[in-house]
Parts: structure tokens; sequence; C-alpha cells
């Protein structure tokens, strides 16, 4: 081992998972975007085909019961890479190109997963989608990220043209650059060239965070995957057959991916990570089932997303685990296994018991969601969310009142509890008003001055 490997705390918590293998792994995060629960068909075998997501889950532990951090992007991404709940590091909402319909700015000085991995070693990149920030001092290299070949902003207004609003947001960075080709195939491109100069370097691993921007709408599938899926469902409506073959697409790019790693000889020494930011999008025709609604919503359809973790020769395949986290436990999961000491002062809980056959502490634990927008539903105001020992205290929208569930008994989230059980609504919210109060000092709106 390494001198790093070396602390006492280190060894507690790795020890099982690396003593197989003196290198500390590399990490790769495959993060999607609006990809719904039942759209992979790991969870859900009706419509849709994932194969090469589905290899991930097989290859290691399917999580069925783990939750974004937030119904929308950059809330998630925040927390995603920092290990916080969003609001605490300055995210409650989307960051937009226009200042007046942007709701958050990422804390400077808050370290990311990629600053704490460079740290013990590594090197750092991010292929895809960054949406925390356009500007200095929040672009990806600011941040801890050594290379990044994606694009800054919220969503392309075309996958093929890749432009915002009329800008031009994508970077080799801090490069404008202007790519021919659909933005699913890119990334995936991009991810392989830097999977394959990795390959040649033996003595640094790495930190790849592989944020795709599909499916999120536009919904706009290569023809030759819609012809295909049209053939084999011809009644399949319109709709639903774009985002079919949009998902298809999207899958296909993860399988090129992760043969990068084969061909590389890295794939026996990463740990692969597959996630989605939050539930998909109901007007567009994805699938959250079985859960109720979809992105926006604090019903587990805008919540529970899929989640698979692999290591091939360290986490036994074929695992399913029922445990409820968030994605951002992935962040002092990752830090552990590299030989780095988690922040006392993360929300995020490590997976490594998990990872190792184990179970998960006892205890209590709050899981908290949060989201911040404009407009006539919103009015720049936050909604938030509560989840505990099965019980969830929720709103849609700031206006509406609190409602309460009994996840345990209704799944489906039908029997609004709020009014007959009294005692554990002012529990739940009482709970919520200390995360409130927790984000109150933290900007989310950039200095004017």
């Amino acid at each position: 081992m390494r001198a790093l490997l070396t602390l006492t705390t280190v060894l507690l918590f790795s020890a099982t998972l690396l003593a197989a293998d003196s290198q500390r792994p590399n990490f790769l995060i495959i993060y999607a975007d609006d990809l719904g629960y039942g759209d992979v068909s790991a969870y859900r075998d009706a419509d849709i085909h994932t194969p090469n997501i589905d290899k991930i889950a097989s290859g290691g532990i399917k999580f069925t019961s783990m939750r974004a951090n937030c119904t929308v992007c950059s809330p998630s991404r925040a927390a995603l890479l920092t290990g916080r709940y969003p609001d605490l590091v300055g995210v409650p909402g989307v960051i937009r190109t226009k200042p007046e319909n942007s709701w958050g700015y990422l804390k400077p000085g808050v370290p990311t997963l990629a600053d704490e991995l460079k740290k013990v070693g590594y090197h750092t990149a991010i292929v895809g989608k960054w949406h925390l920030g356009l500007a200095s001092p929040n672009t990806p290299n600011e941040r801890g990220f050594d290379m990044f070949h994606g694009f800054l902003g919220d969503m392309m207004d075309s996958y093929t043209t890749h432009r915002r609003e009329g800008h031009n947001y994508m970077r080799l960075n801090d490069q404008e650059i202007d790519p021919a080709g659909h933005a699913t195939e890119l990334f995936a491109q991009w991810a392989e060239e830097y999977i394959t100069t990795r390959g040649a370097i033996e003595d640094e691993p790495f930190l790849l965070y592989l944020a795709f921007n599909a499916p999120h709408f536009p919904i706009e599938p290569p023809q030759a995957y819609l012809a295909k899926v049209k053939q084999a469902y011809p009644e399949m409506d319109e709709k639903r057959a774009k985002n079919v073959a949009f998902v298809q697409h999207l899958d296909d790019a993860v399988g090129k991916v992760l043969a990068s790693l084969e061909k590389a000889g890295l794939a026996d020494n990463t740990v692969v990570y597959f996630g989605s930011d939050n539930g998909g999008s109901l007007p567009h025709a994805q699938n959250n089932d079985p859960w109720r609604d979809g992105k926006q919503s604090h019903y587990d359809g805008g919540l529970k997303v899929p989640f698979c973790v692999r290591w091939p020769g360290h986490i036994e395949p074929g695992q399913t685990s029922n445990y409820e986290g968030l994605n951002f436990d992935i962040f002092p999961t990752f830090l552990e296994l590299a030989g780095a000491k988690p922040a006392d002062d993360l929300n995020a809980r490590s997976l490594i018991p998990i990872l190792e056959g184990k179970p998960m502490p006892t205890g209590p634990r709050d899981l908290y969601f949060v989201r911040r927008e404009g407009g006539m539903r919103y009015g720049g105001k936050s909604y938030q969310a509560i989840v505990r020992d099965g019980w969830k205290l929720m709103q849609n929208d700031p206006y509406s009142p609190l409602e309460l569930y009994n996840l345990n008994e209704d799944p489906q989230e039908q029997n609004d509890l709020a009014k007959s059980e009294r005692q554990k609504f002012r529990q739940l919210q009482q709970a919520m008003q200390r995360q409130i109060q927790a984000a109150g000092s933290v900007p989310w709106q950039a200095s004017r001055e």
C-alpha cells in the first residue's frame, strides 16, 4: 500500500475491498439526465431495453431504493460533487443563463469530489454536462477538475447544434469549441479518448465524471434508432417511441465507454457508478414506474432513480440492495476507497459496508430535499421534503399544504395522513425546519457588486 493507505482510519474502512490489490481504484461516474426508474430494463423489463446499463447492475449491486438529491438538475449535481445537501452549498435551484431566472450559485471554497481526490494523487476529468456555473470562479477547471470536455450550461436547444438560447457553451477546458455531431455520441467519444490515454499511465489513478445530458428533452434520437423502435413496437405512441429510442441510444453510448475500459485494461480496477440526477419527465413520455409522478415532484417518481455500482473482483456481482440513501453517498464511498478521510460535516454516508456485503450501521437518518424555482407556480420560493423511518413530509410547491405519507404502507403515496397523524407531522416538520435554518446563511445568488 502507498503511504496514504497506512492510516488506521483508512484501513478500517477499506481493508477488505483493497486487500486483493495494492493499487487504488479508478472511479467512473456515469450520470444520466432525467432518466426515470422505469426506463432502465434492469428495473422494469417492458418496452425498453438497456443491456449495457443492466450490465453494470448485474456486474455488481443494483440499489432499488436510492433517491436523487433533488427533483431537478443543478442541485442534484451540486450534492453529488460535494457530499452536502444542495442548499448548504448554495444551489437550491437550477443555475441558468439569465440571472433573473437563476436560483443557485455554487459556494466558493467548498471542496468537490475532484478536489478531494486530487489531494491524494488522482487525475480528475469531467466529460459532458457541468451545469454548476457558466463563468469564473465556478467553471470545472476551477472546481477541482484537471480536464473538462463538455457543456457548461443547463440544456441544449438541440443535441446537434449544441446551443442554448444562442450561446455556445461547449468547451475544452477554458476554450470554446464547436464540434459536429450528436452530443450523446460526442460525450461517449471524448470519454473513450480520455480512458485510452489513462490506460498508458500506470501510477496515477483517475476520476472520470461522465455526465450525459440525455435523455433530457428535447427528445432527439437518431433516426435509425427511432425507426428500429417503431419496427419493434408499431403500435407504440410516437412520444413514447422517441423516448425509448433516445434511451437506447444513450445505452449504446454507455456500452462504448465500458468497452473502452476493457480495451485499455482498466475495467478490473475501475469502480463504476451509474445514476440519474432525478426522475423522468412525464410530459415527454418518460417512465418512473412503479412510483408516483416524475421530474420536479417530491413524490417518489421524481426522486427514486437507477443506482448501480460495480467493481470486478472486489464487489460480488448479482447483488440487490434496498438501502434507502441518496446519490451523494458516492462521495464518501469513493474517498474512502481512494484512501482519503471524508470531512466530518458531510451529509452523505459511505456505502462501503454494502459494497463489502455487510449491513449499514443502524441509527436514524433523515433524507432531505429542497428545490427553489421562479415563475407563477413557485414565485422564487423553495419547497421541501423529508423522509424519516418510512414517513415522508412534503409539498410540490411553496403555496400548497404539506402532505404526509407512510411509505411502508403506501409506497405509491395515495393516502395523505397530514390531518390524522399530527404528532408524526409535527416531528417531521421540526426536522425540516432545522434543515432550512442550517442553509439560511448560505448565499444562492452571485454578488452583484
